[in-house]
């Protein structure tokens, strides 16, 4: 059975997204502390991706993304891995979500009445291959040519192995992104683009959101626009900026409001006393028609996100009575 972003949105409305997979992947003992991040469980412990995928549909995301953030060709053969071997990881990251989301929903989300979520085919930027926080800072000093050949044969693998949708994720680079949209409409394949942003109005590496919501217009396949690994804070006035330029659905999936040391790989408390729930009924009431998580999210974070959904229909709901 396939899934679509549009049936989802007809369905519910809006759309939550799952959480982070490092942290969830950290809280079952997984060291991560290494280049290949995530995508070394991928590799040594497969089962426990998937206990993740279906630890976050019982949190009640009705979308998930894959663990393929940091599995990319030149990265996995950098640590010894085959071409072909590290083809195949790549691969596996979507197999082990269509087996997480078909057990699962033979076990508990048909019978529930849930809905079916949809395979996002998390592709990372190239900052992520960097591992040194360059999803954080763009300017990679590559060639588009180079940024071109990177994206694309991971992105053709993630659709073969039967993904949804291409998630082009964390993007602090107008450029880059457009480089990717590019390769997705090549490709016939739905996709998302969604930026890393330094403040509420400009990527990482500077441009305005409001800038890359407009040229990104013209891409067919574009089923939504957003931002995600941001600091909370930020989240609203992005979505407003977005708003502004766009008419397409707005996706958001920041952090939990923790602050990332690229150096230590480490994240350290902020200064948030906002609960994620109202984070998340605000992003909601601002226009956003997918919300989730990012780093340093858990389960918790995500049944907040549906705690903050069914405020917010109810909401809708009161007041399409009152009109």
């Amino acid at each position: 059975m396939k899934q679509t972003i549009d049936q989802i949105l007809k369905d519910n409305t809006v759309m939550v997204v799952d959480g982070s997979m490092s942290s969830a992947l950290e809280a079952l003992g997984c060291n991560l502390s290494n280049k290949l991040w995530t995508a070394t469980v991928l590799i040594e412990n497969p089962t426990l991706v998937k206990e993740v995928h279906k630890y976050y549909f019982r949190a009640g995301a009705n979308c998930g993304i894959t663990c393929s953030y940091q599995a990319s060709i030149p990265g996995l053969m950098a640590v010894g891995y085959s071409e072909e071997e590290a083809e195949d990881y790549i691969r596996l990251a979507v197999k082990l979500f269509l087996e997480a989301r078909d057990e699962w929903w033979e076990e508990e989300g048909k019978k529930a009445d849930a809905t079916y979520p949809i395979c996002l085919a998390s592709v990372g930027p190239y900052g992520a291959y960097l591992a040194d926080g360059s999803e954080y800072k763009g300017h990679y000093h590559v060639s588009d040519e180079e940024l071109y050949h990177f994206h694309k044969r991971r992105m053709e693998l993630l659709l073969e192995a039967g993904a949804e949708v291409l998630l082009c994720e964390t993007d602090p680079s107008l450029p880059e992104a457009l480089i990717e949209a590019k390769i997705c409409e090549e490709l016939d394949a739905d996709f998302i683009i969604s930026f890393s942003c330094r403040d509420g109005l400009h990527t990482y590496e500077g441009q305005s959101i409001i800038t890359c919501a407009k040229s990104l217009k013209d891409f067919p396949h574009l089923k939504m626009i957003g931002v995600n690994c941001t600091y909370p804070t930020y989240i609203e006035s992005l979505i407003t900026a977005l708003k502004s330029a766009t008419d397409l659905p707005i996706i958001v999936y920041p952090n939990s409001g923790e602050v990332y040391d690229p150096k230590t790989k480490t994240w350290s408390k902020g200064k948030e006393d906002v609960s994620f729930e109202d984070h998340a009924y605000l992003w909601f009431k601002c226009g956003a028609k997918a919300v989730g998580g990012c780093c340093t999210t858990v389960d918790k974070h995500i049944r907040q996100v549906v705690q903050a959904k069914n405020r917010y229909l109810k909401d809708l709901s009161i007041k399409k009575i009152s009109v």
